[in-house]
């Protein structure tokens, strides 16, 4: 419960990408990362996520909503000791942080850096324990640190128009939730928060600075009392209602609660769209993201997914629209700029779709779509073998359309290479078994080799 918050665009694959660390000397002090288990009123495990300490009696740093609900938690290191938290110290629930005390002792501990210096395309690695990875044993809660690397994409509000996330294309899995992004000096400079591919967001560590290492503080009982009234508990469990548990009415539950107590509550607003676009309101969706815009014209991602809204209605130009006012908004925004693209292939403009759709895979190589949209443009320009080489790599990362293979036969028809265009008209009655035009073109072409 709780395990992780992952913001879903209208096209989004996750993965993990393990990038070469080579170059770097230093080690992160992993000895500073823990696991973070929290537990229910019977004690069985609510949710899991990850921390660091920051001071060497016991300080640690978290996200906000790996506490929530939760009676208890422990932390747990590397080599399996279990320390329970004992106090909170500090709860920004509009930032998703949190400052918590452990049992005073002698610990390792990560140096912070400065957020405000990071640049644009500076190396980033985050740290934490995957939930998948996560087992109960006999002897306690194990788990196993990943390691993952990248580089900042920007630095720009998301939501909330009072402050920015580090926008990273250093992945975040599900878990991660708490953990530290290092710089190059492997010093702390965000707090992984949200998940998902080429929209991974740490919120920067100066937030949380001024608050260090604090004192004082409440108990879980307290915390949990004071969450019965939060309308931003409320968003969190209708996120988790929505994401991890696909109940869309407990959600909106959940959200139209948040909202009566918080008619501005952003991201309300744009979960709740989610929401009823799962329950095939569009037009309701469509409104929730029109409200959204209005009380932040600069949210790049509720900016893209209305313009996917308005481009699956035919409305190209104003889903063109919104994906430009999303890119100005964060001009590395992958997503966005492979939804331009698309859009721009869709009205015959696939040159100016290019170098959109370029950039997008500059910044993630293994960002499939763009490789599919790129492949169209490609072949709308006639560029028929850099065509070929962008599906050829969409269909080894795993995109399969009916289109792709289509456009793939028309280019080995036009170079006179019958036989891989009956490979792929193969594959593509493999798709679609009864699909008569595939059947009939791989006769004509069997025959026409034949003689």
């Amino acid at each position: 419960m709780y395990k992780n918050i992952v913001r879903t665009l209208l096209i989004s694959v996750f993965s993990i990408a393990i990038f070469s660390s080579s170059g770097f000397c230093a080690e992160v002090n992993k000895n500073a990362i823990v696991l973070i288990a929290t537990y229910d009123q019977a004690g069985e495990t609510l949710a899991t996520g990850s921390a660091f300490l920051v001071d060497p009696e016991g300080t640690l740093v978290t996200n906000y909503h790996v506490l929530l609900d939760a009676y208890s938690a422990n932390a747990v290191f590397l080599d399996g000791r279990s320390v329970p938290v004992e106090m909170i110290v500090k709860v920004d629930r509009t930032k998703d942080f949190a400052i918590l005390k452990i049992k005073k002792d002698f610990y390792s501990t990560l140096e912070l850096g400065d957020s405000d210096k990071i640049k644009n395309f500076d190396y980033t690695s985050a740290l934490g324990y995957l939930t998948e990875d996560v087992q109960e044993q006999a002897s306690g809660m194990r788990g196993s640190m990943l390691q993952t690397y990248g580089f900042l994409l920007g630095s720009h509000p998301q939501a909330n128009p009072d402050f920015n996330y580090n926008y990273t294309s250093t992945r975040f899995g599900p878990g991660f939730s708490g953990g530290p992004l290092v710089d190059r000096n492997n010093k702390v400079v965000g707090i992984a928060t949200v998940e998902g591919q080429s929209i991974n967001l740490a919120l920067p560590i100066n937030y949380v600075k001024p608050y260090l290492p604090g004192k004082g503080g409440m108990t879980f009982a307290e915390l949990l009392k004071e969450d019965l009234v939060s309308h931003e508990a409320d968003y969190f469990r209708g996120h988790f209602s929505l994401y991890a548990k696909g109940d869309a009415e407990t959600a909106i539950r959940y959200f139209e609660k948040t909202l009566r107590k918080d008619p501005n509550h952003i991201l309300a607003h744009y979960d709740l769209a989610a929401a009823f676009r799962d329950q095939g309101k569009i037009g309701e969706a469509i409104a929730r993201y029109q409200k959204v815009i209005e009380l932040n014209p600069q949210f790049s991602e509720a900016l893209s997914n209305l313009g996917g809204f308005y481009f699956r209605d035919g409305q190209v130009d104003k889903a063109i629209e919104s994906f430009q006012s999303a890119i100005r908004a964060y001009p590395n925004f992958i997503h966005g700029l492979s939804n331009l693209g698309a859009a721009f292939n869709k009205v015959g403009k696939s040159k100016e779709a290019i170098p959109h759709l370029q950039k997008a895979l500059a910044l993630d190589p293994e960002f499939s779509i763009a490789y599919f949209n790129l492949g169209n443009a490609y072949f709308s320009t006639a560029q028929w073998d850099k065509a070929e080489q962008a599906f050829n790599t969409a269909t080894s990362q795993g995109i399969d359309f009916l289109s792709l293979h289509w456009k793939l036969v028309s280019i080995h028809e036009k170079r006179g290479h019958s036989a891989k265009a009956i490979d792929q008209l193969n594959l593509i009655l493999q798709i679609d078994p009864m699909n008569d035009e595939a059947q009939k073109k791989i006769s004509k072409l069997t025959v026409s080799n034949i003689h």
